[in-house]
């Protein structure tokens, strides 16, 4: 393989990373180092503590908090709840196997007995007549054909008992472990990126009969291959669609939408389609000038700056906020595809609201409603849920196939606030200190709008959903501690979601029964002892009980299962198990459920000296909170995904972004997995028994 000198250009070396374990490369391309922005919540809406009190019926509520009949669960891949627990011998839902260390080996490590393979790759053909990969020829048309970076969400649906369409997103690109230096123009460069992001569907087949758990990629000439990029069309729905702060000059409509980028977790939904949703959106958006005027105060609350872009504006004009201030009220959506349809046209749901969407994951509540849960992945932002107007057919037809995709259009929009049930105390560390030994309380879903009415005032049902973040801050919800993946458990229906971190927490906003932790302990590196740092570093895990068990309902209790961090860290916390059985984890960032209602969790930026990994955790009986490390990711990677089939037969994870950290370029990277080549490249692994 040889260069072009004649187009030599040098990509910028990011050097200093300043936000805990993260690289400067990770600050930049995942979130346009938020970070190093104010808080774009200002609302000076409450932290629990400032309204924490003594709930006397607290007690009562929680009885009275089952999980209702009748209810069917759908989160990730075809968890079916329906066909009730089905646990073969040996899976890992059944535990029994060694947990995996901590470590920094730069490959997928899993337990004994279990065996992992890379399933695509960045660059693999997606599309039958894509061109070889050629980290040295790459061009924007090849990149709309191949395997996209950085996917994040995994999902993996039954075609049959031997096939399945294996649908995942691409979130982001970096740059300098893509491109060779001195081998493309910065144009060149934005353009593949752009085609690098969206989503694929990609036939799978499985490797051996229906017991096995392993499964590799079907031959790219099928009519199910698709690729989703940053220049496919999409429909808007719902009742923003039309509204003229989504016209454009090239979309006078408001209703076509070129691209989705950013696209963090998802979900399946129980009529076989895929939500993913948009998340750090803000920072594809450059300026040539003034700003809109019109915008400030919107443009402020979702970080819309115009700096910091990835310069997307010199190759296409709409990524130029002063000639275009209507194009990232497009973004920010959740997006539906439907993967067994490849001409069929992708949509964005402006009924669920427009913010950070780390995913949506769907609920059919027992009177049929679809019930979506979301989190809006910012510090100091809010957990939101959606409850539609119809109700789910379960028939198997194409027409209500049809009328079910028609759910997320019509509903109510929610947002929840939590309350605890004990007085304030801290400990010396700062860390508050619950009188009853657990950190929970009770809350409610309080009502943004409907598809006809707006409970916001001075708002109209438009003005809300483009502007939710703005209209939730009106209503008083209680600002979270990053609130990434939120998810129904199929078994017991109750919901997770994962609490990434704040380093904030305490040093500007107090804590309170739900964001307990002001300090906390990091690990520089294997070996090291831990060091006592401010803020939550680590990050929860929030449980919710539906209030009597009624998903569509406005009342629920909380817990925090998990305060995460190093088990000899006195601030951590695992549901009662002891600590000196369970596993460090640092991070939670999306979840998934097995057949028997286990929780899966996987992390993103962990900070205890290894690398990230993926976590068994039990939920119910004398194994609740005993987490157990199943596998690592390589040097630099984040565990994306998760994913366990129904038949607990196979994990699924993303190895997303490895090699990314300070100063790893694509010539002297941090990693080389899948070690195909000398450089790295993120893909979507499984891992079953041997």
């Amino acid at each position: 393989m040889t260069t072009t000198p004649s187009k030599r250009r040098m990509l910028p070396l990011l050097t200093d990373g300043p936000h805990g374990s993260r690289s400067a490369a990770t600050c930049f391309y995942r979130c346009g180092n938020a970070c190093d922005h104010p808080e774009p919540n200002t609302s000076g809406n409450t932290h629990v503590s400032s309204i924490i009190e003594k709930a006397l019926a607290r007690r009562t509520v929680l009885a009275a908090a089952g999980v209702g009949a009748g209810a069917l669960v759908i989160g990730g891949l075809a968890n079916n709840a329906a066909a009730g627990p089905r646990v073969p011998r040996s899976t890992a839902a059944a535990g029994g196997w060694t947990p995996v260390a901590p470590n920094v080996r730069d490959t997928v490590t899993v337990p004994d007995g279990y065996r992992t393979r890379a399933v695509i790759n960045w660059g693999d053909p997606v599309l039958g007549d894509a061109p070889a990969f050629d980290p040295f020829a790459q061009t924007e048309e090849s990149a709309a054909k191949q395997f996209g970076y950085n996917s994040d969400y995994v999902g993996v649906l039954p075609i049959n008992d031997a096939t399945a369409l294996l649908v995942v997103n691409h979130e982001y690109t970096n740059e300098e472990l893509m491109f060779p230096a001195g081998v493309y123009t910065p144009d060149e460069i934005r353009r593949i990126a752009i085609q690098s992001h969206g989503l694929s569907v990609v036939k799978i087949q499985r490797v051996g009969g229906p017991s096995s758990g392993q499964w590799r990629q079907a031959d790219p000439e099928n009519r199910y291959n698709r690729r989703i990029t940053g220049t496919t069309q999409f429909e808007m729905t719902g009742p923003a669609a039309g509204h003229d702060r989504l016209r454009t000059t090239a979309d006078p409509s408001g209703r076509k939408v070129l691209g989705t980028f950013n696209n963090c977790a998802g979900g399946q939904t129980p009529w076989g389609t895929v939500l993913s949703g948009e998340e750090n959106f803000n920072q594809y958006f450059g300026k040539s000038g003034a700003l809109d005027a019109r915008y400030t105060t919107s443009y402020a609350r979702y970080g819309i700056s115009g700096t910091g872009d990835r310069g997307w504006k010199s190759v296409d004009p709409r990524f130029d906020l002063t000639a275009e201030p209507h194009e990232p009220f497009r973004f920010g959506w959740i997006v539906e595809i439907d993967p067994f349809n490849p001409t069929s046209t992708p949509r964005k749901h402006t009924m669920l609201g427009r913010f950070k969407h780390e995913g949506a994951n769907i609920q059919i509540a027992a009177d049929g409603r679809a019930v979506a849960y979301m989190g809006d992945d910012e510090r100091g932002d809010y957990m939101y849920k959606f409850v539609s107007a119809d109700t789910f057919d379960a028939r198997d037809t194409q027409a209500s196939r049809l009328r079910n995709m028609q759910l997320l259009t019509r509903g109510t929009l929610y947002v929840a606030r939590l309350t605890g049930d004990d007085a304030f105390a801290v400990d010396a560390s700062g860390n508050f200190t619950p009188a009853d030994g657990e950190y929970d309380g009770l809350g409610t879903w309080i009502p943004l709008t409907s598809d006809t009415t707006s409970y916001v005032a001075g708002m109209s049902v438009a003005e809300v959903l483009i502007d939710t973040r703005l209209a939730a801050d009106k209503v008083a919800p209680t600002r979270m501690d990053r609130p990434e993946d939120v998810q129904p458990n199929p078994v017991n229906g109750k919901i997770y979601a994962a609490l990434t971190n704040n380093s904030d927490r305490a040093k500007k906003w107090p804590v309170d029964e739900a964001n307990p932790i002001a300090s906390s302990y990091t690990r520089p590196s294997l070996g090291a002892p831990l060091t006592k740092a401010s803020g939550n570093r680590n990050g929860y895990v929030l449980e919710i009980t539906e209030g009597g068990g009624d998903h569509t309902g406005t009342s629920f209790a909380w817990t925090l299962l998990l305060v995460c961090g190093d088990p000899e860290s006195p601030e951590t916390y695992f549901s009662g198990f002891p600590k000196d059985q369970v596993s460090p984890i640092s991070c939670p960032d999306n979840v998934a459920f097995d057949s028997v209602g286990n929780l899966w969790i996987s992390t993103d930026g962990a900070v205890l000296g290894g690398n990230d990994g993926l976590f068994r955790c039990p939920v119910a009986g004398t194994e609740r909170g005993h987490v157990q490390q199943f596998l690592t990711v390589p040097v630099g990677a984040e565990t994306c995904g998760p994913l366990i089939t129904h038949d607990d037969l196979s994990v699924w994870v993303a190895v997303q972004h490895p090699g990314e950290g300070t100063g790893s370029t694509f010539a002297t990277p941090d990693s080389t997995w899948p070690h195909t080549h000398e450089f790295p490249r993120p893909g979507v692994v499984v891992t079953w028994k041997a």
